[in-house]
């Protein structure tokens, strides 16, 4: 009786359980499907030494219960070489299938190699173009730029079926993670660095992607839909994208940049050329100097003499505090932040 109340109390957990979708197990994107294909065989592997050694304890402490008066009594009992070479053996194996499997899956799913198929039935053709995505994690929403298509979205990302995405990832300022489950595997995105990742979606519909790394107080709410449609669908997706009048210039990515929560779908016909290097280097400001063009001085020995190509001198606006000439110029460094339009620094 009390058995069956037990079973009984397990089936409300049941009936919530039966709700749950198992993205994981059965993704969309190929990439995500061989992801789970390592998965499921990994589990199985290490369920073979598992499964019998809980099945032996539970029947060893059956067997060998103290009432149980026909079970052999061999205190003197000490080795088997035949069970020494199961218990070491089969559990070396599985390690070395396991070590295997992992270093041919690290390289073929590595996220920054380009994809060699569409799916395990179709290869790669010679002739596709990848879909360029560059994004930007801010506080606490995603941006999505679509440099080939010249249009941005906040909170909303879309992408052709059996179409190769490219994804390039950075951060405005906090740590994040970039994760679709049913696309692919989580990637970081970082201040200063730009990470990447490869991926395909292979069935239509709505999936969801989120932050998967904790990043302040509207964490939780850092989601974004992910848009799987057919080629014509997103053609008129993109069109859509572009009739929007809202343009993704610096001062507009700035306000974006500021720390929101909930924020809803927002589109952008046009986008500033080279935001994303910008938004990179830190210098969406037209008054911060480029961490690449730091990085430029450094290499010609930073503001010693080696360096002193990358510098100019212009007249003070204090000079006429001092009476030293020396002091009437100012050293600058000259023509940042982009090659097109040089801009001279304080």
């Amino acid at each position: 009786m009390i058995r069956k109340l037990a079973l009984l109390s397990l089936l409300p957990l049941m009936a919530l359980l039966n709700g749950c979708k198992l993205v994981v197990l059965s993704p969309s994107g190929d990439i995500a499907s061989q992801e789970s294909h390592l998965l499921i065989v990994a589990t199985a592997l290490m369920l073979i030494i598992i499964v019998p050694v809980i099945l032996l304890t539970i029947f060893f402490v059956w067997r060998y219960r103290a009432s149980n008066e026909k079970a052999t009594y061999a205190p003197e009992w000490n080795h088997s070489t035949g069970l020494e070479l199961v218990i070491w053996g089969a559990p070396l194996l599985i390690i070395i299938a396991l070590g295997l499997i992992t270093w041919i899956t690290t390289h073929t799913l590595d996220p920054y190699r380009s994809l060699d198929r569409i799916s395990a039935q179709q290869p790669l053709p010679a002739d596709v173009k990848p879909l360029t995505v560059e994004v930007v994690a801010l506080d606490w929403k995603w941006l999505f730029i679509y440099p080939d298509l010249g249009i941005a979205t906040v909170n909303e990302l879309a992408a052709p079926v059996n179409v190769p995405i490219r994804f390039k990832i950075t951060a405005s300022n906090v740590m994040n993670s970039f994760y679709i489950p049913a696309l692919a595997g989580q990637i970081y995105a970082m201040p200063s660095m730009q990470t990447k990742l490869h991926a395909v979606i292979n069935e239509p519909g709505q999936y969801e992607g989120f932050s998967a790394n904790y990043s302040g107080a509207g964490f939780s709410h850092m989601r974004f839909k992910f848009l799987g449609m057919s080629q014509q669908d997103f053609d008129r997706w993109v069109q859509a994208g572009k009739a929007h009048k809202n343009e993704l210039t610096r001062e507009a990515y700035l306000t974006l940049e500021k720390p929101s929560i909930k924020d809803p779908v927002q589109f952008y016909g046009s986008v500033t050329p080279e935001l994303f290097s910008a938004v990179i280097n830190r210098c969406v400001d037209s008054k911060d100097m480029c961490k690449s063009q730091m990085a430029a001085i450094d290499a010609k020995g930073g503001l010693g003499l080696g360096g002193i190509d990358a510098l100019a001198s212009k007249p003070s606006p204090y000079a006429s505090l001092f009476d030293g000439s020396a002091l009437k110029k100012q050293v600058v460094v000259s023509q940042l932040c982009t090659a097109k339009e040089p801009v001279l620094r304080e």
